[in-house]
């Protein structure tokens, strides 16, 4: 193989940037070309394509996002167009694609495969939802940027004895909640894998009051409900001087934190080692430290993520009041 390709698709993520440079990197230190394509699959089927240096990757792996950009394109997930995206690989000499991004990015890299255009998925999502791996690139700056942010808002909450409900990125998976809400010391973790009783969470919320305490941070996951219709329903059990903090995008900036740009970097060598070794349909991802090959068609079947620590809601539960 002498010539690969790099894209990024979907939501950016912290360590994206980390491993488009190990990519480049190591292609060019076993004399492979690397060509990057902006804007996922949409610049591929586009052909918004051009070839990466070692220069072209200079002082970037401490950038968030990504530096080829990123977008949806839907379309990929017809044959039409996979094959206008084939296309464009032929079109450049591209035998092989290193995609980055989550589980909609590894969907059309299995697909690509199936064509027979060998492709090997880097885990780069914020919510850590891809099963087969520990840690995807990005969770480990968002949770540090979220819990950054709890820490100030707990100081604003104490001031004026304050419950304060603060929303968090995580559709289907809530990592980012409980991680974040183990670390802060938040009362109450709300999550789409486990179910709550808002009457609970009330009558909890009193009980901290009458001993003493002055605030309560509830920390939920956006999958379960917006964070103003959970304080409407806390609202509408008594008045406990609730305030919504929405983080939003946010967490998706921000400069990597060292574990991700390290966790980058090794995904993206170990992902051109696999090209040139002729393996393809392959999704990376660590476990126990190690990083390990799993079958992309495994990954992108039915669940896209592994069981949530359940242990750490757990210990929340038991050590938060």
């Amino acid at each position: 193989m002498k010539r690969i390709g790099v894209l990024t698709s979907g939501g950016d993520a912290p360590g994206m940037n980390s491993a488009i440079r190990a990519v480049v990197r190591k292609a060019s230190y076993r004399g492979v070309e690397v060509y990057g394509i902006n804007y996922g699959y949409a610049g591929l089927v586009a052909g918004d394509i051009r070839k990466l240096t070692s220069k072209d990757v200079s002082d970037i792996i401490q950038k968030g996002g990504t530096m080829l950009y990123s977008a949806r394109y839907p379309q990929f997930s017809t044959e039409e167009g996979q094959l206008k995206g084939i296309e464009q690989l032929k079109k450049y000499g591209i035998e092989g694609l290193v995609t980055i991004g989550g589980d909609g990015t590894f969907k059309g890299a299995n697909a690509l495969t199936k064509h027979g255009y060998p492709c090997v998925g880097i885990p780069g999502t914020i919510d850590n939802d891809i099963i087969g791996t520990d840690y995807t690139i990005g969770f480990d700056t968002a949770i540090n940027t979220v819990l950054d942010a709890l820490d100030k808002i707990r100081d604003t909450a104490t001031s004026h004895v304050r419950t304060f409900v603060i929303e968090v990125m995580g559709r289907d998976a809530g990592d980012i909640a409980l991680w974040t809400g183990v670390g802060s010391g938040a009362e109450q973790i709300i999550i789409p894998e486990v179910d709550f009783d808002i009457t609970k969470i009330a009558n909890s919320i009193r009980e901290g009051r009458q001993r003493g305490k002055k605030h309560t941070l509830i920390v939920l996951a956006e999958g379960v409900m917006g964070g103003n219709e959970f304080a409407e329903k806390l609202d509408a059990i008594d008045n406990f001087h609730v305030r919504v903090t929405e983080l939003g995008h946010v967490q998706r900036g921000g400069s990597p934190t060292a574990r991700d740009r390290v966790l980058a970097s090794q995904f993206g060598a170990h992902a051109v080692d696999c090209l040139i070794d002729g393996k393809g349909g392959i999704a990376l991802g660590i476990q126990g430290e190690k990083i390990v090959e799993n079958d992309i068609t495994d990954v992108t079947s039915g669940k896209h993520r592994n069981e949530p620590n359940l242990a750490l809601y757990q210990l929340n539960q038991e050590i938060s009041n």
